[in-house]
């Protein structure tokens, strides 16, 4: 999805010619209804589509999705990078671009285990993988392995598990878990 119907053309051609079945919208309304009618497994979406704009398409994608979404657009401040992952987005990549490149980070995606949830009596469990995590309870499991974790360990876990997708920098997860203080302590 891109505000530039002859890059649409050209990336769904290309992607096409790669070998993916590619559905494509003119703008973030059809995006967004597109992706409900016929769930996706990727998103290609531009920040500076018409009506509702990129971010606003990822917030609600977000809602009923967990297709991976690579942000396309011309800004390439750093800002516009955070702004774009933190409303939900896999990847970013500025125009231009190498559709080799776009189709080697798709394929990188698809390799990544989804996150499907289930909800059990006790609460929210996540499933990723062979691992199961159940916050509620404080269990985890490999396949039908318990595991024994410390509580750091276990709040460590639950930390990266509750968003999986994204990549974050060593500090994030330690603050939510170790709290602003101790998380900025580097190691020996």
């Amino acid at each position: 999805m891109d505000d530039e119907p002859s890059l649409v053309r050209a990336v769904a051609g290309y992607l096409e010619h790669d070998g993916f079945v590619v559905a494509t919208a003119p703008d973030g309304e059809q995006a967004l209804a597109s992706a409900r009618s016929d769930p996706p497994d990727v998103v290609v979406l531009d920040l500076m589509l018409p009506g509702i704009d990129g971010l606003e398409v990822c917030r609600q994608l977000r809602t009923f999705s967990d297709a991976y979404v690579i942000m396309l657009t011309a800004r390439s401040e750093e800002i516009d990078t955070l702004i774009g992952l933190s409303v939900g987005a896999d990847d970013y990549m500025t125009k231009p671009f190498s559709p080799r490149e776009l189709t080697a980070r798709i394929r990188g995606l698809l390799r990544r285990p989804r996150l499907t949830g289930h909800t059990s009596e006790e609460g929210h469990v996540r499933t990723i993988g062979d691992l199961t995590l159940d916050p509620q309870s404080r269990e985890v499991q490999v396949g039908q392995t318990p595991v024994e974790l410390t509580r750091t360990a276990f709040d460590l876990l639950d930390a990266l598990t509750e968003r999986p997708k994204p990549a974050f920098t060593r500090p994030q997860p330690l603050q939510r878990v170790l709290g602003p203080a101790r998380a900025g302590l580097r190691r020996p």
